[in-house]
């Protein structure tokens, strides 16, 4: 695969600032040194500082599991890094089960922090 630079800073560019803050600190193992320059100087531009790079960091470690590669684990549902894990069901069309599996999650794919949101929106409705 080749290394685009102008893809990168496209990219870059449109990614959330926790998105390239993740991207720095904790999946920083598997990335291209020249994107990396390139995430660096965007969060410089955004106005984050090394010590908000290393924070950012500490915090991830805290309440994440490395990868034998040195990357944090993933949710199973997006790119973020997983906060928590636990067996659940593999659902077809997000209804029937079909089988446990194994899942990691985000903080906002986490099932108690969903069920508690949905449970706030229906208080709000009601």
């Amino acid at each position: 695969m080749l290394f685009d630079i102008e893809r990168v800073i496209k990219n870059v560019r449109q990614a959330s600032t926790e998105d390239l803050l993740d991207r720095m600190t904790v999946y920083r193992a598997g990335m291209e040194s020249e994107a990396l320059d390139v995430i660096e100087g965007e969060l410089r531009a955004r106005g984050v500082t090394p010590d908000g790079i290393e924070d950012h960091y500490r915090q991830r470690q805290q309440e994440t599991r490395l990868l034998p590669d040195g990357t944090v684990t993933r949710c199973s549902f997006c790119h973020r890094p997983a906060v928590a894990e636990g067996w659940g069901w593999h659902r077809m069309w997000g209804i029937l089960p079909l089988f446990p599996r194994f899942f990691r999650y985000c903080s906002a794919h986490r099932p108690d922090v969903a069920r508690v949101a949905q449970e706030a929106s229906k208080d709000q409705e009601g």
